[in-house]
């Protein structure tokens, strides 16, 4: 069976809402391919069977609608030149369109013949300025369809024309030939109107509103891309005579060992094998103040190495690295589509044509009712003029452009649009223990040998068989027992239990005393005081036995984050229910939820309990956000309404979220909903200004109370005003401030 792909095709010439619908639909006609196309980012996501199905065969379908699209990796250069080339246009319509409308409302300007000068100066502009427009309309008529351009195409094109032929046909000095820019349009007894200023005009403001509608979207998309540029261009590998070579960060390869000196980014995720230093991180993570690092610390591509040389061995690579996962996240969820933006992409299908017959209708209405043709024609070019699908196509992409990129340089990064409307109806939060609440570094607080044994071998034993774990009570104990591990045969993990194997040849177990106790192994009395005062102090108990016997009780014992109450008292400001969902013991749940404020404890409770307790909540009737960073927390991640992964942690657990927090900071909870939340709102503000300009606008045009210049200038701002709206998301200020 052939695997599945994906790929992102950058389009061209697309203007519209609608032209990004028609886009779509051409690529899902193909078998194959679900498409997805986005107009804010130009992109089209396109999950595809390569066995019926090719890039090749998708950009001959767009081009077939009358549009381009480009393979994966020819670059998008044509789009900075189309940017300046369309400035060099706008300022040049300008130059010429400005005194036609000066010498149209002011009279003190006009002389004899002065409407051939405004002639002159207005067809340049409304046939080279409005180029762009007339292109796409005559591209989307030879494929039978219509889009924003063709409405401005039209208007421009009937305004100019009109007044050509009013000049040419009519006897200027017997017809009373005048230039009209007023509200609304009055009859003229010689009938002989003529519109330059608005040929010119309503070109020179959608240049003007295009021009500043790119400038506002490059700025939405440069978060994403300053995020990847801003990553190491080279590094100082070392070669195998230990002699420094400077090499392209492409050319490293997993297990290269290269240097990083004070103020140098580091040029790939690894390890740490020689040097202390200060790491900034805020690339990644979004916090501001270093961490130390030193031998055995683990390090990303990206950060600035603050202080001392480090020698660093590099452990993920190229599209492996952190920096770029968190470029495919961003932009996973920049190409997707809110639940809220579909009903705006249904509108926006049938919007052109819809348009195009109410200023038909809108014509005849005034002749019919005993208008002026003059009139009528006002009226029905102001309708083409003063209506924006632009708007409505540009509510949701900016904003998610916006939000997420915003997200990405505070380290939150959030996996979609659908996301926002979770975060919207959250109003519990189940956080884990370990790792999220806790710091997750845990110590070994005490090891009661029971009589006849030795603490040494109770821990030297329980450090072979946990080894081959990786969970942090784990470590802590290898840690405690120093040195290298003994070997351990037939190692087995029971999940949430404990660990088994053969250590020196004996049977061996390390885990739960409960779990210790039903695989038949004694315990003294002295084990059961050992676990009960170790739970009563908040500690984990981890019980060691072989030969059929309890032989240990290890204490281990976990702080909580700094920064953990602040992100409970923050929650609950939101409105949010806390809960600690952990599988310590009661004792040291309860420890660990009043030192941050936590009221509702469920402990005692294995990975497999954890989702069914996430889908108790839920039949309860609440709307569940669960907070985990390790493996045994993936499930419950994924069944949760909203999945928030703790970016400190497994891959797993981050692959199964939905929002992830690069820093182990849980005050980024708060920030990630909060951020989410205002995204949503924005969107959603976004979509209700772009139908409302719509309702309103349309019929006070086809009334006649909208001149065509001022209805251009409306339809312009319209776009502007939703960018600009969505941009204001770069002003979001997390609650974090104290290091961790």
């Amino acid at each position: 069976m052939t695997a599945t792909r994906d790929i992102e095709l950058p389009i061209t010439g697309m203007t519209c809402a609608a032209c990004a619908a028609r886009v779509e639909k051409r690529l899902n006609r193909l078998d194959g391919v679900a498409a997805s196309v986005n107009y804010g980012t130009q992109i089209a996501s396109v999950h595809f069977d390569p066995a019926v199905a090719s890039p090749e065969a998708m950009v001959e379908a767009v081009e077939s609608a009358g549009y381009g699209a480009l393979l994966p990796g020819r670059g998008r250069d044509a789009g900075h030149d189309d940017h300046a080339a369309n400035g060099r246009r706008l300022w040049i319509s300008a130059a010429l369109g400005v005194p036609v409308a000066a010498l149209s409302m002011v009279p003190a300007l006009q002389f004899d013949y002065w409407q051939w000068v405004a002639l002159v100066l207005a067809t340049p502009v409304a046939l080279w300025g409005a180029w762009p427009f007339h292109r796409a309309a005559w591209r989307n008529l030879r494929h039978g369809s219509a889009a924003m351009d063709t409405l401005i195409s039209v208007g421009v094109l009937a305004a100019w024309g009109w007044s050509v032929a009013a000049m040419l046909l009519l006897d200027a000095g017997h017809r009373g030939m005048t230039m009209e820019f007023s509200l609304r349009p009055e009859r003229d007894a010689a009938g002989g109107h003529i519109y330059l200023e608005v040929a010119a005009l309503v070109t020179v403001l959608v240049l003007l509103g295009r021009h500043l509608e790119g400038r506002a979207t490059g700025a939405a998309r440069r978060s994403l891309t300053a995020l990847a540029e801003r990553g190491a261009k080279d590094a100082a590998r070392i070669g195998d005579r230990g002699r420094e070579e400077r090499v392209p960060v492409a050319a490293l390869r997993v297990g290269d060992r290269f240097v990083v000196r004070p103020g140098e980014r580091i040029a790939t995720d690894g390890d740490v094998e020689d040097g202390a230093s200060s790491v900034d991180n805020a690339l990644i993570t979004g916090e501001s103040v270093p961490v130390d690092v030193g031998p055995g610390a683990r390090v990303v591509g990206g950060a600035i190495n603050v202080s001392g040389r480090l020698v660093v061995r590099a452990t993920r690579v190229g599209a492996d690295t952190a920096l770029a996962q968190i470029g495919r996240l961003v932009g996973r969820a920049q190409a997707g589509k809110a639940s809220v933006q579909r009903l705006a992409d249904r509108v926006s299908a049938v919007f052109v044509p819809a348009v195009i017959g109410f200023a038909v209708v809108t014509f005849a209405g005034w002749m019919l009712s005993g208008g002026s043709a003059t009139a009528a024609f006002t009226a029905a070019v102001a309708v083409l003029i003063i209506a924006c699908p632009c708007a409505l196509g540009l509510a949701t992409p900016t904003a998610l452009m916006v939000g997420t990129g915003r997200g990405a340089q505070l380290g939150i990064l959030i996996r979609g649009p659908e996301v926002l409307e979770s975060t919207r109806r959250i109003d519990t939060v189940v956080l884990d223990k370990t790792g999220t609440v806790t710091t997750g570094r845990m110590h070994v607080a005490g090891v009661t040998p029971m009589p006849g044994e030795s603490a040494e071998r109770v821990l030297r034993v329980a450090a072979a068989l946990e080894s081959a774990s990786e969970h942090p009570v784990a470590r802590a104990v290898v840690e405690a027992a120093g040195g290298a591990p003994a070997a351990v045969e037939r190692f087995a993990n029971h999940e949430g239990r404990g660990v088994s194997g053969l250590v020196d040849g004996v049977a061996a177990r390390a885990g739960r005393p409960a779990w210790l106790a039903e695989g038949g192994a004694v315990a003294p009395p002295e084990a059961a005081a050992a676990s009960a005062s170790a739970g009563q102090a908040g500690d984990t108990v981890v019980g060691v036995a072989w030969d059929g016997r309890v032989r240990g009780v290890i204490a281990v014992r976990d702080q909580p984050k700094r920064s953990s109450a602040d992100a409970v008292a923050a929650l609950r400001g939101m409105g949010l229910d806390a809960v600690l969902l952990t599988g310590d013991n009661a004792a040291a749940a309860r420890t660990a939820a009043d030192a941050v404020g936590i009221d509702r404890v469920i402990s005692d409770v294995l990975p497999a309990g954890k989702d069914r307790e996430i889908v108790g909540l839920q039949r309860a009737g609440h709307v569940v956000a669960m907070v985990g960073d390790g493996v045994n927390d993936a499930p419950a991640l994924a069944r949760a309404d909203l999945g928030i992964a703790i970016g400190t942690g497994t891959d797993v657990a981050v692959e199964a979220s939905d929002i992830t927090l690069m820093s182990g900071d849980l005050r980024g909870v708060g920030d990630a909903i909060a951020l989410s939340r205002r995204t949503l709102a924005t969107i959603k503000g976004n979509l209700f200004w772009a139908f409302a300009y719509n309702v309103v606008a349309i019929p006070l045009a086809a009334l006649g109370y909208l001149n065509p210049v001022i209805a251009g200038a409306a339809m312009a701002f319209s776009s502007v005003f939703v960018v600009t709206n969505s941009l204001r998301l770069r002003g979001f200020r997390p609650r974090r401030h104290a290091p961790e």
